[in-house]
């Protein structure tokens, strides 16, 4: 009987939740990559080089990177609605703000803050599900999450596209009104927060008194179960190190595709960066919506976590590299709807591996670190693409070398242990971690 209430509530908290989740994600990495669909227009108006731009999409990561644990600190002290509330409010008033950063000084502040801004809302997504969901659903929860990337990116390139063509209206560009009205959304999904969540089953207005009682027993009996790991362990074992490079290298693929993709397919097609070409530009992510479903459910039923994850990364870098070569736009937009497959993939595959070598206490602090890399290669991605271009005077020499450190990944992924080399612990303490 117990069980069935708790299935139940499961099921009403997922109904909840899960579209709230997703649509906040959207409106975040809708907020945080716009920058890509701005840049042509952008740059002439302000006059901002491309030096300046890569600057400026990598350094919301420097904020970002260090500051998504505090932020989980600060959620636990005040509750989920009023951090999550405030910090989307925040984020939308500044992603706003971009609409007036007409000099280089004005773009890389803005951009700096923002990155301060969002650093709380994915680790706090992590949170959040920790707090409303049993161990055993956590995992498909978090693979529906991830989902918010391809469909940001997918219903995002029409809807930025549509707003450049703006350009004149009440005398503003077109890239103010797509940064001004993209953050007003954000704005407004922050005020909706503050009426829509709950901080914890026990508050919940969807649930009944049965099935709060029975989430909340769950949840508690989880939590006694829990061991109590130093926050060093996480960074004894040299598979999580071996795990943030794999991770910092992804993520070095996914920005250095994301913050140029809307221009690179206007090049292809021999236009501006406009509506038409915008929706061209979210057919890679149409694709790695589909992937993002079915490859991490495939991954789960063959187990086969590590060779999934290392063909699908090899499929991105095959498809990124394959986009400078090829000299069919078509063909060109093939090889990009792998390359968007892959990264996106890999990502909800990648992170079960740390779960396979860490527990409690230390599996929390290791996916913080290893999260951490990643940030770095957001960073790192656009200042990479630029240089190389710089280097060799040609749009494609930054497409191969996304390519050569993607495949770099692949092999790192395959020579990841299977089992990391830890200390044998007593019976006893093994006892007392189950």
């Amino acid at each position: 009987m117990m069980t069935t209430i708790l299935n139940k509530a499961v099921e009403k908290t997922r109904w909840r939740l899960i579209p709230f989740m997703l649509s906040l994600y959207i409106l975040a990495f809708l907020d945080r990559a716009n920058i890509g669909f701005a840049k042509e227009s952008y740059q002439i108006d302000t006059g901002l080089s491309n030096e300046a731009f890569a600057m400026g999409a990598g350094i919301f990561f420097v904020a970002y990177a260090f500051l998504g644990a505090p932020g989980n600190l600060l959620m636990k002290k005040f509750g989920a609605k009023q951090w999550i509330g405030c910090t989307t409010l925040v984020w939308g008033v500044l992603s706003s703000a971009m609409a007036f950063a007409d000099t280089e000084f004005k773009f890389l502040l803005v951009r700096f803050l923002l990155g301060a801004a969002e650093a709380g809302f994915f680790p706090g997504m992590i949170y959040l599900t920790s707090l409303w969901f049993p161990a055993k659903n956590r995992a498909s929860v978090m693979g529906l999450f991830y989902m918010g990337v391809p469909l940001a990116l997918t219903f995002g390139s029409p809807l930025s596209g549509a707003l450049l063509e703006m350009h004149g209206f009440a005398g503003h560009p077109g890239w103010f009104w797509m940064f001004m009205i993209e953050g007003v959304l954000a704005v407004m999904a922050g005020i909706w927060t503050f009426w829509y969540l709950d901080n914890g089953p026990a508050t919940a207005r969807f649930l009944s008194a049965e099935q709060k009682q029975a989430l909340i027993g769950e949840l508690a009996k989880e939590e006694k179960l829990k061991q109590n790991s130093r926050l060093r362990d996480a960074f004894s074992i040299p598979a999580i190190w071996h795990l943030g490079l794999v991770y910092l290298i992804i993520q070095i693929g996914v920005y250095g595709l994301i913050f140029f993709l809307p221009t690179q397919v206007a090049s292809l097609l021999g236009t501006k960066v406009g509506f038409s070409a915008s929706l061209i530009a979210s057919v890679p992510w149409i694709a790695a919506m589909f992937g993002t479903f079915f490859i991490p459910r495939y991954a789960d039923k063959t187990g086969h976590l590590r060779s999934i994850a290392a063909f699908t990364l090899l499929a991105a870098g095959l498809g990124i590299g394959g986009s400078a070569l090829v000299a069919s736009p078509v063909l060109a937009i093939g090889a990009l709807c792998f390359a968007a497959v892959g990264f996106i993939a890999v990502q909800p595959v990648f992170w079960t591996i740390p779960t396979t070598l860490l527990s409690g206490s230390a599996l929390a602090a290791g996916i913080g670190f290893i999260n951490l890399f990643g940030a770095i290669g957001g960073f790192l991605a656009p200042q990479i693409r630029v240089a190389a271009d710089s280097m060799f005077s040609n749009n494609i020499a930054g497409l191969l070398t996304l390519c050569g450190i993607t495949l770099f990944g692949v092999v790192a992924i395959a020579l990841l242990r299977a089992k990391p080399e830890t200390p044998q612990l007593p019976e006893s303490q093994l006892k007392t971690s189950q």
